[in-house]
């Protein structure tokens, strides 16, 4: 008995293998004839990511150029702007001076004082610098003014506005490098 169970076991497994065998090669030809459509379409999808990646490198250098051009622009535009601030109290004095000076009887005085006046001024707006328009009467605006007082306002329609402009502002294209300091009324 243990021997027909035993060659009854083995035809079993022989009949199993054989199966496993069939199904195997099988499984081969299926793989072979798959790996070689999976070549043309590797080469095909590693075409297309190669692509993709120099359309992106060829964006991200594009990108490049133009912000370091853009950099490059507002580099110039801003070179001057340390030279410029250091002359602005320079500016300041000489307008002050001119007030007083204007209170004189001395005309000659006067108009070499205006002339030199002009001459700074005109050199100071040729390289970029320009007044921050704010007067007595305008709403006070945080980003182009800076407040340095409130006091109680003179009339009603000028609570929340500037009273007084305590100093001029300027700026350097579209760069404000010195706010106006203002007084605004509460």
């Amino acid at each position: 008995m243990k021997i027909k169970n035993i060659f009854k076991n083995k035809s079993m497994n022989t009949e199993n293998s054989e199966k496993e065998c069939e199904v195997n090669e099988n499984t081969v030809n299926e793989v072979e004839s798959a790996a070689a459509l999976t070549v043309e379409e590797q080469l095909q999808e590693d075409l297309a990511k190669e692509k993709d990646k120099f359309l992106r490198l060829f964006a991200e250098f594009e990108n490049f150029k133009k912000r370091t051009i853009k950099e490059r622009i507002d580099l110039f535009k801003t070179a001057n702007e340390e030279v410029l601030q250091v002359m602005l109290p320079v500016l300041d004095d000489f307008d002050r001076a001119m007030v007083q000076i204007s209170k004189t009887d001395d005309q000659d005085l006067l108009k070499g004082v205006e002339l030199i006046h002009e001459k700074l001024k005109s050199t100071l707006t040729s390289k970029g610098l320009e007044l921050v328009e704010v007067k007595a009467g305008d709403a006070f605006n945080a980003d182009f003014a800076e407040a340095i007082t409130q006091i109680p306002s003179p009339s009603e329609e000028l609570k929340g506005k500037i009273v007084d402009v305590v100093e001029k502002g300027y700026k350097l294209g579209d760069k404000i490098i010195r706010f106006p300091k203002v007084v605004i009324g509460q």
